[in-house]
């Protein structure tokens, strides 16, 4: 089912998507990249928005559907399976946004109060309603979909490219042009990329960790309605 010309062309998408996107903003408004970056979460929904419509055209030209795109079949996953699956998604991604802090800046535990900076109450509940679940449709579909299922070459490859650029895309959301933060973003993510890549691709079964997925953006935006509620908690972290 592979296609050469379709490999690697679609893995860096994301990146180039959100590079771009913070460079024409900041130049239109002619505010800095700190002062936009607070609005990472509404350019990422649009963001997934504008890769899910990738996706849906490739499925359109490779004659298939999403579900097939990343290999879904009901009643495939077992509960025990799901929940371990899930519980390590949850503890591979804290622990690799804590030892990414230690080795880009010294500290542990390290918070980077970037990703939950207080945004206007409606952007905060529409982040919660669409991002989760946009942000899962996405990337799962072009990583794991797409990256390991589809793109032509060797599987091992294909899985090590698709981890790398799940993880390397962070480095834009939001885009600040500082490499300490870019590759901090990126060790953020990386344990967790590889973690899911090569467990689905030897799986091939994308429910359990798309659920694990969902649950950690359901917990990003819950963070952001909570500061943007109660701005002391942002102030006092």
């Amino acid at each position: 089912m592979g296609d050469k010309k379709f490999f690697p062309y679609l893995l860096p998408v994301r990146c180039i998507l959100f590079l771009i996107a913070f460079l024409l903003i900041s130049l239109i408004s002619k505010q800095p990249y700190t002062a936009i970056s607070k609005w990472w979460t509404l350019i990422a929904v649009l963001g997934n928005i504008f890769t899910i419509a990738i996706l849906y055209l490739f499925c359109r030209r490779k004659c298939i559907t999403y579900k097939k795109l990343i290999n879904y079949e009901k009643s495939k996953t077992k509960i025990g399976v799901a929940i371990l699956i899930i519980f390590l998604i949850i503890a591979v991604g804290m622990c690799g946004l804590y030892f990414a802090g230690l080795i880009c800046y010294g500290a542990f535990p390290y918070l980077n109060k970037t990703m939950v900076e207080p945004v206007p109450l409606w952007l905060a509940i529409f982040v919660l309603l669409l991002l989760p679940l946009t942000t899962t449709i996405a990337e799962d579909g072009l990583y794991l979909g797409y990256g390991i299922n589809i793109a032509a070459g060797n599987k091992w490859v294909n899985v090590s490219l698709s981890a790398f650029f799940y993880a390397f895309q962070h480095g834009f959301i939001p885009f600040l042009p500082d490499g300490i933060f870019i590759l901090y973003r990126f060790l953020s993510f990386l344990p967790l990329t590889v973690l899911i890549c090569f467990w689905y691709q030897k799986s091939r079964n994308p429910l359990p960790f798309m659920m694990g997925h969902f649950i950690l953006n359901i917990a990003t935006a819950v963070q952001i309605l909570i500061m943007t509620v109660c701005p002391g908690l942002y102030n006092a972290l």
